[in-house]
Parts: C-alpha cells; structure tokens; sequence
C-alpha cells in the first residue's frame, strides 16, 4: 500500500470512524443525493407541529420597552433614577455600568390593544399589531449575554463562544431537506439604508460548527451573484457540467470508502446541490410574476433586491419549496445615541415586511406547519444612556435582563401574551424564559426531544441546548 504513516493513522482511525457514522447516516456513500436528503432514521421523536422555522432576527437589540411591554405607569417617573433595589443583581455592559444616574426614559410612542386578543404593542408596529390574533407574544426573555457577538452566537448556536452547529444545522441534521434543488438551510442577511448599525453577522450564526459541513447555512447575497462560485466558466455547457460531477462523483465516493471522512461525503453532495442551484436560484428570486396584491403585502421595499422586505418575500417562496430553515438577519436595532430617530425607521424596515410574510403564509395555508420566529439577542434598558438634552446623543444599552419576542404558526398559542415583567419592564416577574427554554420549544415544535439530538464530539455528547433547556409548554397550542 503506498502511504504515509500519517495516512497509514488516519485511515485506521477512520474505520473507527466509520462505524460510528453509519447509524446516523451520515455514511451514505452508494446512495443518490435523493436518498440523502432524509436526515437521522427515526426522527422526528414524535408527530411535528411544524415542517419548517422562519426566523425573522433582528440584530443589535430591539428595545422591548417602546415596542413590546406596554408599561404606562413609567411616564409618571420620566427622568426620575431608577431604584436601585430595581437595578440591584442585573448584569450591565461596561457602558453603563457606571453611570452616575439612571434616569427613566418612558416609551417613546403611544401603545396600543391590537386586535380580538387585545395585545398592547407599540403604535409604531401598525403591521404587527394588525396580526396580533395569529401572535404569541413572549415578555419573559431572558439572556446572560450583554454584549452583540456572544447574544446571537448564544441565540443560535446554544453557547457564547463560537464552534457551536447553529439551529438550522441542527434541524437539518436532524431532519434533512424537502427539496432536491435547494439547500435545506438558508441565511440572508439585510441592513438599514443608512447602515447605522456597525455589528457584523459572521458566519458562524449559521454555521456547521463540529457536524458535517454540509449542514451549514447558504448565504443567498444582496449584491451581485446570489451565490458566490455557483456559475461555470464560459464555454462549459450544462451536459458538461453534468458529466464532470459525474466522473468527480466517482472519485469522490472512491476516496469516502478509503478514508471514511464525513467532510467527502459533505463535498459529493455540495457538489450536486450546486448543480441543481444552478437551475433553481435564478428562478427562486424572479418575482415578476407574483401579483401585486402580494407584493403590497410586504410594502413598497420588496422590489429592491437586498432589502428586509425582499428576503421576506423570499422567505415565503423557500418555505413553498420545501427549504427547512431560513433565517433572516437584519441589523440596525442597535441605537445607543439614535433612539428618537432610528427606532422609527427599524420599524418602518421591518413592521409591514414582518407581518406581510405571516399573513402570506396564512392565506396559502402555510402557516399552519410553519414556524415564524421574530427574535433579537437582548432587549434595551429602561433608562437612558447618554445626554437626554440632545435628541440626537442618547438612547439606550444593551439589556438581557428582560426582553420581548414573537412566534407565530407552527403549533404555537396564538392570540397569547406569555410571561411578565416588573412595573419597571425590568425584572421578569413570571413565567422566565431563557434562551435554552427557547431553543427547545422550537426543536419540540419540529418534533424533536432537544435532550435527544446530540452528537459526539471531542468525548463529549454536544447538544443545541447544552446541558439545560425546558420546553416552554405555556405557548405551545
């Protein structure tokens, strides 16, 4: 045999390897991408309320406290401190922390009851509130994170730290892919016209982390091509094309059985998939065809190509064609020092596109087995950062003490308002959720046991939920 003896020690740890991959599947060598498609034998655990997850996230902490959790009694104590046996054991950014005073700034618009279920939201989410009835509305956020990179790696892959699979990896892990032509895992990322929001989205939001590659997120871009490398070289025909992959299958699928590595597997199947997106991605994002009274669903946004109303458009056009998860990331909700002005225009970006999609997916009978996830990593705190005397110099910090989001569809409790803070939007008073409870509740709602997902790695059995979680049963219909 002509190897080396490092080849010689990964080879025979590969046969090891091998056996521990064949159970899950993840060994498929001989199968078709057709036959590849299906995720872990025996999943899900247990009949789905949902088929597929949307998340809607809104990067850089949208403030609970003008948009969510209607506190009236706080423009009785405008500008007045905060208490300190209010403030006392919360966990501040070093921004704040050390702030003289803690004066209180009330919500900057109007609340109001929206809909049958009478939900108060803010006057600014005219959308959202339109659809309050479908909407189950958690007050009792919670997260340890009170910095940008450390509260959307927690929210999506389960830790702070990077190196983590992501929850679409998990699902489509888990679960595989409906579609032959279309990743099962889907990411697009937007951001305010005037891109005031300096936090980045890096890969690893929707990343594979230690699974398999192939698990991992494709990013449909903005700008330019829709996806990076997937067009040939000039003069390369699709017949080409067809019979390349083929002879670069072969060789492939004869290296797998040497060496056993599941990141081979990952290539054949990527290799495939890019073929089909080659056909399927052009068609995807041609919306010429969708009639006006849809388009007007989704606002006067959703013809410019990048924006957060044409991913939502999109969104819906991937759940119709059977992609597990998509995850839409748009920033901008980060307004330490352009609260009096930026929160308006967040809301505008994103009120009507949200809802549009929700009612979209209704009106197709989607939503039923759709899961919608309007989510963001951290709320903002109820007093005020910086100097209140200038409209354009104040705002306020990062707060994951008590937040707000919102699910619709898929098995939830719509019309329903879950948890509750203090007087002070401040404290969680009922019914917390952590961000594990959360991740849980979604795995549960796509049928599956999060203590029951795992995969071994390093000696370790890793799960999307690390070594807590709780399903939140009180929003589940």
């Amino acid at each position: 045999m002509n190897a080396t003896r490092r080849q010689f020690l990964a080879r025979a740890a590969a046969g090891l390897g091998v056996a521990a991959l064949a159970p899950s599947g993840l060994l498929r060598a001989a199968e078709p991408l057709a036959a590849r498609v299906g995720g872990i034998p025996g999943l899900p655990h247990f009949p789905a309320k949902a088929k597929r997850v949307i998340v809607l996230w809104q990067g850089g902490g949208a403030s609970h406290v003008d948009l969510f959790d209607h506190k009236p009694g706080l423009e009785a104590m405008r500008l007045k401190d905060l208490p300190d046996s209010v403030r006392s054991g919360v966990r501040l950014s070093a921004m704040t922390s050390s702030q003289k005073s803690y004066p209180i700034l009330p919500a900057l618009k109007p609340f109001q009851a929206y809909g049958k279920s009478g939900t108060w939201m803010s006057s600014m989410l005219p959308g959202i509130g339109a659809i309050a009835d479908e909407l189950c509305l958690i007050r009792s956020m919670q997260t340890e994170a009170v910095n940008h990179s450390p509260g959307v790696t927690l929210a999506m892959t389960g830790a702070q730290v990077p190196g983590r699979p992501s929850l679409g990896a998990w699902l489509t892990y888990a679960l595989g892919a409906q579609a032959a032509d279309l990743p099962g895992y889907v990411v697009m990322t937007s951001t305010d016209v005037k891109r005031t929001c300096g936090q980045l989205f890096y890969e690893h939001y929707w990343g594979s982390g230690f699974i398999p590659s192939r698990f991992q997120g494709v990013r449909l871009r903005g700008e330019g091509e829709p996806v990076l490398y997937l067009g040939d070289p000039a003069g390369i025909s699709r017949a080409q094309k067809r019979d390349l992959l083929d002879d670069l299958g072969d060789l492939n699928r004869h290296r797998l059985a040497q060496q056993g590595d599941p990141e081979i597997d990952t290539r054949i199947a990527q290799y495939e998939m890019g073929y089909q997106m080659q056909a399927s991605v052009p068609e995807l994002l041609d919306i010429s065809k969708e009639p006006k009274h849809v388009l007007d669903l989704y606002g006067p946004d959703v013809l410019r190509r990048g924006s957060f109303a044409f991913h939502c458009l999109l969104a819906r056009r991937l759940a119709e064609r059977g992609v597990r998860c998509t995850q839409l990331m748009h920033s901008g909700w980060d307004q330490h020092g352009n609260l009096d002005t930026q929160l308006a225009e967040q809301c505008r970006d994103t009120d009507q596109p949200s809802a549009g999609l929700v009612m979209d997916l209704k009106q197709r009978g989607l939503l039923d087995d759709t899961l919608v996830v309007w989510g963001t990593e951290f709320g903002r705190t109820v007093f005020v950062q910086g100097d209140i005397t200038k409209a354009s110099a104040h705002g306020r910090d990062h707060f994951g003490g008590a937040y707000s989001l919102w699910l619709a569809g898929g098995g939830i409790k719509a019309g329903h308002v879950h948890g509750e803070t203090d007087d002070f939007a401040y404290n969680v008073v009922k019914d917390p959720v952590k961000v594990h409870d959360l991740q849980a509740t979604i795995l549960h709602l796509m049928g599956i046991d999060h203590t029951r997902l795992t995969y071994r790695y390093q000696g370790r059995q890793f799960r999307l939920t690390d070594v807590a979680g709780e399903v939140v049963r009180g929003v589940v219909a």
